[in-house]
Formats: structure tokens, sequence, C-alpha cells
């Protein structure tokens, strides 16, 4: 089986800078790192692939220092890795995003599970996931913690909830994104390490894709960001004190006070 892990290389939360005019990352020179919760999907894949026998590719958009995560994937098991790099993506919101990744995957073609992270820290939307799978037609299933039975016709998996969890059932290819409940990703060895380092990486550009360049980058974004500010600073409370009556009878006083204050 082909095993698809589509990833993504993020800015440190420490180190994270916004373009005053476009109001997007500044990825270039940042400090960065693959998406914490990618590693599980890496994780995840690279396990089913032990188990299961096929091969493991990770995919993902960027600019061109993208490709140390890349790399970082292969010393985690990743057998291939492929990076889609061009101007024109910059900018992209969700919807291009996943667009421009699933056009990758037709060209892939013979995927039989895509696996991503459920979110990605420097934005938290949790939408690319869904989004390739809308783009490409695919079932899903998100927020996985387990993978209860698969085969190359179907997949029975848990997904977490925020009261429990519900088993899914469904044909395959299909389109998973995992919480970290799911596994404990591995240190890479030495000697991936090593050979990280030497792996060749696949570069495919817009023009390779097919794309339809009306939806890449920021012009193909029906999403933009109009502005970011800083929340202004809570302004500092009051401590009341007394029996616990008087406390409540002056805390009620006051929101009346405020409440009519409010409507004058």
């Amino acid at each position: 089986m082909h095993f698809v892990v589509c990833i993504k290389q993020v800015p440190d939360t420490s180190d994270i800078t916004i373009d005053p005019e476009t109001n997007t990352l500044i990825r270039e020179g940042v400090t960065s790192i693959i998406n914490p919760y990618d590693t599980y999907a890496i994780e995840e894949a690279v396990r089913l692939c032990e188990k299961m026998g096929g091969k493991v590719t990770a995919l993902t958009m960027g600019p061109p220092q993208a490709e140390d995560a890349l790399r970082e994937a292969i010393s985690m098991g990743v057998n291939d890795a492929i990076l889609i790099s061009d101007p024109i993506f910059a900018g992209s919101d969700t919807w291009a995003t996943s667009y421009t990744l699933s056009m990758a995957l037709r060209k892939i073609a013979d995927y039989r599970l895509i696996l991503c992270g459920k979110q990605a820290i420097d934005g938290d939307t949790a939408q690319v996931g869904p989004g390739i799978a809308a783009h490409l037609n695919l079932p899903q299933i998100t927020f996985v913690r387990r993978i209860k039975k698969i085969t190359p016709e179907l997949i029975i998996a848990e997904r977490l909830l925020d009261e429990g969890v519900e088993v899914l059932e469904g044909s395959l290819p299909c389109v998973l994104t995992v919480v970290k409940d799911i596994n404990i990703p591995r240190l890479p060895s030495l000697k991936r390490i090593l050979a990280s380092r030497k792996a060749v990486i696949t570069h495919w550009h817009a023009a390779d894709l097919a794309c339809d360049a009306a939806l890449l980058g920021l012009e193909g974004s029906p999403t933009r960001v109009v502005k970011i500010f800083i929340p202004p600073a809570r302004g500092d409370g009051e401590l009341l004190t007394g029996e616990p009556d008087e406390m409540v009878q002056t805390l009620m006083r006051k929101i009346k006070d405020e409440i009519i204050a409010a409507r004058l």
C-alpha cells in the first residue's frame, strides 16, 4: 500500500513575525519545525507500512527551506519525499493550500491512505485535511485516535470527540487527520539521519501539477486576513472582602449599577 503523509513546516511559536503588507506569516529566515501534530501522522504511516508493506511518501507545500522538514520525515522512516514550491503559492489560505496539495496527490495517483495531523499550530484551523478530501471527493475521518482495522479496501477508526469517541468505517482511498493520542513518534536512528541527508527530494512546481492559476496563492484564496492586532489588556479588577452574604450583595449592586449606567 502507498501511504502519503501531508506535513507542514511551521515557524517555531517563539519566533513568529507577520508581513505588515499582506498580513501573512514571514517564513524565510525564521526558525522552523515540522508541525508537531504531523509527526504523529508520520509515525502512524510508518507503522502501517511496516505492518502491511508498501511505502510512505511525505508531501509538503512551502518555500525551499521546507526541504528540511522532509529530510526530518525521512529520518523518521518515510521512503520518498516531495516538495511543491512555487512563488505563486505564497499567501495561500487553507482552501488554496488544500487545492494545491490535492493536485499533487492526483499526480501521485496510486495512494491508498492520506494522513495529516489534526491541525497546524500556526493557524489552528484544522481545515486542510478535510479540504484535501473535498477536492479529491474522498471519504474522511478526522481526529483519529486509533485505527482498529485496515485493509487495502476499508478502514475502521476511532474518532475523538469532545465527550467520548465515535467508531467509523470508511472505504479506501481515504483521508485521515490524527490526534496525538494515536502513538508516540519515534526518535530517528543515526543511520536514518545520515540517510536523510543524502536522500533525493522531488521538487514540483505549479506547472508540474496542471493547477488552475486562479485558484493558487493569495489571489486564489477566498479568505483574507484583514487585520491583526493585540487584544487590549484587561483593566484592574476589584477584590471584594467580607462575609459571603455581604460580598454577594455588593457584587449584585455593582452589576445593577453597571447595567443602569449602560442603559443611560
